[in-house]
Formats: C-alpha cells, structure tokens, sequence
C-alpha cells in the first residue's frame, strides 16, 4: 500500500479489529466514493469502535467477504465527515441510535472521517475510581431528597453517562434541567422515546412527571453558587419538548434570578413555540439553543414529523430571539449526504445571512444511515461536510459543538 493511503479497517463477528491496508475502503457522503486524505485525522482520545452487524464492508473490489463493517463514535467537539459504505445482508435489522462514523487504517493507525470543530474541558473524556460517582451523587441526593429532577440526573450521570448531568454533581460547566415528559414532534432519530413497531431501543428513558419550578430552581441556584460562569440548561436528551411545560419553566427561571444573578439560564427546544419560548424570554432566559436537521421544509419534516407546527414555526422563533438579544445557537443535527446537499447548503446560507445568529453547533445525528436517506432522499448533488461548515462561518456564524459563555 502506498504510505499515507487509506486501507481497510474491519471487524470479525466478535468485535475485533483488524487491518487490511492492501483493500481501499469506500465511504458513503451521500454517494460512495473513496475517502480523500484531507478528510481524514487520527482517531481522537475517546473514540469508540462499533462493530455493524451484517453488513459487509465495501472495498474498491466489490463487498469484503467474510468481514464485517466498522464504525466509530466520536467524541465530543468532533463533527463527522463521512459514513461507513457497507453491503446490508436482507435480514439485518436496522442500527441502534448511534453516530457511526467512517474509519479506516492509515500507516497501521486507525484514522477517522472528521475534523475538530470545538474544545471545553468540560466535555473532554471522564473517568472515575470505582465508586467515586456513586459517592458523589449520594451525597448531593441527600442534600434533597426529595428533589426528582435530582433523582432523574443522578440516573442519567450513572446509566447514560450524560454529561450534562454529571456537571451537576461534579460543580463545573453545564448542568442538566429535564422538565418535560411531553413532546409536540416524532422524530424519527428520538432517544428518549422511540414508536414500539420500529423495534429500535432508546438509548435514554424519558421522565413521566411533570417536575415542578421549585425543583428546578434549587438545582440551577446550588449550581450557581459554586461555578461563577456556570450554565443551567432546560430541555435535554431523557425529555420531550420544554416548551410545552413554558409555565413552570419562567417561574423556576424567576426563582433563580431571585437569588442568583451570575451565570447562563439556557434553553434547549425544537422551537416550534414562539409565544411559550416569548414567556421563558420575558422572565429572564439568557440563551437559547433550537435544534433542526435542516433549513429545507420536506427534509425537516420528514425527520422531526412535527404535530401543530412547522420549520417556518422554528425559524420565526430564531428571529424572535435573536431580535430579543439572546445568545442564540442552532443545534444542527448534521449528516453527510444531507448536511452539505447543494441545495441544503443554499438553504442554509439565505437564513443565516437574513437572520445573525452567534454559533450553529454541529451534532452528529445519532440513526442508522440507511434508515436517515430512506426518509429524507439522498442527495442531488453532495459537495462535503467541510464546504458546509465553511458557508456557515461565510454567513458569519461560529461553528462549535458546546454552548459558551462568552
């Protein structure tokens, strides 16, 4: 193989790994093709192998044989390039919700389809002694006992490994607020609640109460007190839509601000509520993080399979926002093929420029590839992840993955 090239990187059945520089893998960005030096970098600390099931990796010379498919998770700050090219055998069932990620050897080290797209130290890799999670969470759960939404992310540091949910317990960064069991869209990618014929598990459990303002506050000010920058966050991956329970939250936001004036209050929503999101506003909401797939009406719906609303809902609430001077972030739920459509991309580019926000997030959107293209087509006319994140710094938006603070 000639050095600096892109091989084969594979898996047995039983999940090992191994390297096969003779056989040139194919990615898939919407149309599979072979992977181009500039998109790939050397697996980043934290990245997670996954073996796909019944499905044979795809090779200059036809489907491997007798080897199945590789993937990776990457970490966070991470965006994903390209997908894994695979050959699916007819009975193999659809992929759980993960972000799977082209990968691929490289001078006998495994590299990765990304590129580096944001850094807090908050959202590197963790690792505890045994028992030293458990001890932390005990003792802050007997601070409140009866507190459920400390409950609900003391599960969700534990089972999910959720981030945002640690930071409430270890005092640093961006600390989890679930507030909603319900939602107002079905997406078809959801973690937290998935319609029992796709026979697709979530990866999360989605709380079923209706938590109160005085919970949430006693979290966000505890919170406050011990990180001066600190960030509390409605809206997260064990819920449903925040906006749907608008009440409670302007009220918690108003008993924080009672008692604490420092740090971020922000909210994570599909948006799709403009006079709720105007109340949470109107009490003291700093900042605002609205997720969407796409800035095109047919591809958002077919993802979100919004009820009662649609995207021209989510982008007025956008403006709403941006006009009212919050810190404004799109999460946008990115993938290969769709993402960096030419279409897409000009889609992207026409709001952006019409309405300024401060940064659009990258997050790698967890589904099965395969799964994602049925629902939302494939491409006209790909022209890469990189040329999509380049228009949106062009639009004049900052590309990051983490909410700041300044």
């Amino acid at each position: 193989m000639k050095q600096g090239s892109a091989g084969l990187a594979y898996c047995d059945r039983h999940g090992r790994i191994y390297y096969d520089e003779r056989s040139v893998p194919l990615a898939d960005g919407g149309v599979v093709r072979e992977v181009r030096a500039d998109e790939l970098i050397p697996a980043p600390p934290g990245t997670v192998p996954m073996l796909l099931p019944q499905r044979r990796p795809l090779t200059r010379s036809g489907p491997a044989a007798r080897r199945f498919t590789l993937a990776v998770a990457l970490p966070a700050g991470y965006t994903r390039l390209l997908v894994p090219a695979y050959e699916r055998e007819g009975d193999a069932p659809a992929l759980p919700l993960f972000g799977y990620t082209f990968a691929c050897v490289v001078d006998d080290a495994l590299h990765v389809a990304a590129i580096r797209t944001d850094e807090s130290e908050d959202w590197q890799p963790r690792t505890f002694a045994e028992g030293e999670l458990e001890a932390l969470l005990e003792r802050r759960l007997q601070e409140d006992p009866a507190n459920r939404v400390l409950r609900q992310v003391a599960r969700c540091s534990l089972e999910y490994g959720c981030f945002t949910a640690q930071n409430v317990f270890l005092d640093r960064g961006e600390a989890a607020l679930p507030v909603s069991p319900r939602c107002n869209a079905r997406c078809i990618g959801c973690i937290s609640e998935q319609e029992p014929e796709t026979r697709i598990p979530s990866p999360q459990e989605r709380v079923t109460y209706e938590t109160t303002a005085q919970e949430l506050a006693r979290i966000a000010m505890r919170h406050l007190e011990r990180v001066a920058d600190g960030i509390v966050s409605f809206g997260q991956g064990c819920e449903g839509e925040p906006l749907l329970r608008s009440t409670e939250i302007a009220r918690a936001i108003e008993l924080i601000r009672e008692r604490r004036s420092n740090g971020t209050i922000n909210l994570n929503t599909n948006g799709s509520l403009a006079k709720n999101l105007a109340r949470c506003i109107d009490a003291g909401l700093d900042a605002v993080r609205i997720s969407l797939n796409s800035f095109r009406p047919g591809v958002y719906a077919a993802y979100y399979r919004p009820i009662g609303y649609a995207l021209d809902d989510v982008l007025d609430s956008v403006r709403l926002c941006v006009d009212r001077g919050l810190r404004v972030s799109l999460n946008l739920l990115t993938h290969p093929g769709v993402t960096d459509d030419a279409s897409e991309i000009a889609a992207m580019r026409a709001f952006l420029h019409d309405v300024r926000v401060t940064m659009v997030q990258t997050r790698t959107l967890n589904i099965d590839p395969e799964s994602y293209f049925a629902a939302v087509g494939r491409p006209d006319e790909p022209i890469g992840m990189r040329v999509a994140l380049d228009a949106i710094r062009e639009a004049g938006a900052l590309v990051g993955n983490f909410t700041h603070t300044h």
